[in-house]
Order: C-alpha cells, then sequence, then structure tokens
C-alpha cells in the first residue's frame, strides 16, 4: 500500500478547512458552526503533522510539529469547555440557538 504524499495530505487538510470554514460562513446553528471551528482546527493539526512527517532531522521525523498538536488540542479542550458554556447560556436566557435571533447581547 503507497504511502501518502506530503501533498495529499496537505490536499485533505485543505479540503477539511474549506468545509469547516463554509460552516462557519453559512450555517446559522451555533453547535454546528461550533463543530466547524473543531474541523478547522483538525485540519491545521493536520498540516501540522504531515510537515512535522515529512521533515526529517538526521533521519528521523522532526517531532516540533507533533509536539504543537498536543498544544492545538489543548487549546481546543478548553474552547469546548467554554464554547458549550456560553452556549447553554445563550440557550437558557434566549430559548434559541439560531444566531439569527442572537444579534444583541442585552443583559
Amino acid at each position: 500500500m503507497p504511502t501518502p504524499t506530503l501533498n495529499e495530505y496537505l490536499f485533505f487538510s485543505g479540503l477539511l478547512f474549506a468545509i469547516g470554514l463554509g460552516g462557519v460562513i453559512i450555517r446559522r446553528n451555533i453547535i454546528v458552526i461550533f463543530m466547524c471551528l473543531e474541523m478547522m482546527l483538525a485540519a491545521a493539526s493536520l498540516t501540522l503533522v504531515a510537515f512535522s512527517r515529512f521533515n526529517t532531522v538526521k533521519g528521523l521525523p522532526d517531532y516540533d510539529g507533533q509536539m504543537l498538536v498536543f498544544f492545538v488540542i489543548t487549546v481546543a479542550a478548553a474552547e469546548v469547555a467554554l464554547g458549550l458554556a456560553i452556549i447553554v447560556s445563550l440557550y437558557r436566557a434566549r430559548q434559541t440557538i439560531n444566531t439569527d435571533q442572537l444579534t444583541t447581547l442585552k443583559g
């Protein structure tokens, strides 16, 4: 089985990022927007791992990119915790998750 090339990794990463960006721009449901943001973070992580895999130092893969992926995963976990808390709070206050109806920030 042939191994994927760097261009193939970058193509799929770009495709994944474009799908996520399209979801953020087009969709109005805040949960779907939230999932599309996670998809964009996954695309960035895939790019980092691909560059780390194909960048060798003394014959071994350079693990700097993979270490950065752990940082991205940590940021994504924090984003999920804060984002879901904000979404639950918005839903309790307004009884909707549609971004068109959440245009004002009244207390």
